[in-house]
């Protein structure tokens, strides 16, 4: 599985892992989108310790997540990028819409 959600108290965090790109955005999109609208929380938490390589369909995920939490007034962390995955990041703006955190 390319993503585990954990629901805690007011945060969801989604374990993702493995490599992210067009064919596993995707399947990674609608179970975090399902999680999120089920669980209304105010934080979502991308946990991307496990994930060795990420095109910009990572971006987009991102992306996509961030707008979602911004219509029920949450926001989004990134949390453990590799060194290249948070310069990617930097790159696009993400930083800018979500928090990017180590431990």
């Amino acid at each position: 599985m390319a993503v585990r959600i954990i629901s805690e108290d007011d945060r969801t965090v989604a374990m993702l892992s493995g490599e992210i790109d067009h064919h596993s955005a995707k399947g990674m999109r609608q179970e975090i989108d399902f999680a999120l609208r089920e669980s209304q929380p105010s934080e979502l938490v991308l946990d991307f310790s496990e994930v060795g390589f990420m095109d910009s369909s990572g971006i987009g995920l991102v992306m996509g997540r961030y707008k979602l939490m911004q219509e029920i007034s949450g926001k989004v962390i990134v949390k453990n990028p590799s060194d290249h995955i948070r310069k990617v990041m930097r790159l696009s703006g993400i930083d800018r819409l979500a928090a990017i955190r180590n431990g």
